[in-house]
């Protein structure tokens, strides 16, 4: 037979030098001993051996830190010269990506083009699986390029085993072109961490159902992606103090937490917030250094264009000169 099934076909190995080449050298892909015997236990026995298993991950991402601190002064610079943030994943980790991609404009105003995702086989594969694409480093160079990556982008690879040719294929073609680069896995010497720039490694051990890394891996993946955009974006200016205060108001929600938010800052009562938000064309940033400079709208936006959005900085006026 000229040609292997797929379960007979080796795993890929082009960049595996090391020794967790194969799915099962992997932390992820072992054997929980916690676990054993959970088919035969209660609704709350299981609950707890999950819940045991949960406690141990923020620990696991404590020990990425330092790590996960280059990645967000990366993608702040990125963002604030033009650039984009390009998250790349597959199966549970791509979804993982997804969401935190999504939720960047409504959190923090962002263009939906600033913070972007790629998932192999595409949007259709956050809700059906769509694994064979996975299999393929063309289709992740294929799905990379077509979004033209420069210097002044940062690409993230999500990918729990670090081995995903999706995504490996997508950094290391990335990386070629002059992006920055960086791998979330949760694994140690992997391919992924072999294409990136800077890895993090969040190694939260084999989970409670064997290989599920919907779970705590991707709980791991969920937190660090919430650190790197929150990060980037306070880094950027766009929190004032612990306030979302690029908010968009485009619902009664968002309207009132504005409103909130405004009254919290500025020490305002609530006719004053929702005056100053009203002169302010619905502009939280705007109302706010209207409201801390005392200045007009007119000079609260020249601020803000210069500070690039940058919210305390724009209220600071002299700071701009430094």
């Amino acid at each position: 037979m000229a040609t292997l099934t797929m379960l007979e076909q080796p795993p890929y190995s082009r960049h595996d030098h090391h020794e967790s080449s194969t799915l099962y050298d992997l932390t992820t892909e072992t054997t929980n001993s916690a676990s054993e015997g959970l088919d035969t236990k209660s609704a709350l026995e299981i609950a707890r051996i999950i819940n045991h298993e949960d406690a141990k991950i923020a620990a696991a991402v404590k020990k990425a830190l330092p790590e996960i601190a280059i990645v967000i002064d990366t993608v702040a610079r990125s963002l604030r010269d033009g650039g984009r943030l390009i998250y790349v994943g597959a199966g549970s980790s791509g979804r993982i990506a997804a969401l935190d991609a999504s939720e960047c404009p409504p959190t923090f105003a962002t263009a939906p083009s600033q913070v972007q995702y790629i998932m192999a086989g595409g949007p259709k594969a956050l809700a059906s699986a769509s694994d064979v694409n996975e299999d393929s480093p063309e289709i992740g160079q294929r799905d990379i390029a077509r979004r033209r990556p420069t210097r002044k982008d940062i690409i993230i690879g999500v990918s729990a085993s670090g081995r995903t040719p999706y995504v490996v294929g997508a950094i290391e073609y990335a990386r070629a072109r002059g992006a920055k680069t960086a791998a979330l896995t949760c694994n140690h010497r992997t391919a992924l961490s072999q294409v990136a720039d800077t890895t993090i490694i969040a190694e939260v051990g084999p989970e409670v159902i064997t290989g599920s890394t919907r779970m705590k891996a991707s709980t791991a993946q969920k937190m660090i992606c919430n650190m790197i955009t929150t990060g980037a974006m306070t880094r950027l200016g766009y929190v004032y103090e612990n306030q979302m205060v690029n908010v968009h108001m485009k619902n009664e929600k968002l309207v009132e937490r504005g409103i909130r938010v405004l009254i919290k800052v500025c020490d305002i009562d609530r006719e004053t917030a929702i005056r100053t938000i009203k002169s302010a064309g619905k502009s939280i940033p705007i109302a706010v250094v209207m409201l801390k400079a005392r200045v007009d709208k007119m000079e609260a936006v020249r601020r803000l264009t210069k500070s690039d959005g940058n919210v305390r900085l724009a209220i600071d006026d002299s700071r701009l000169e430094l």
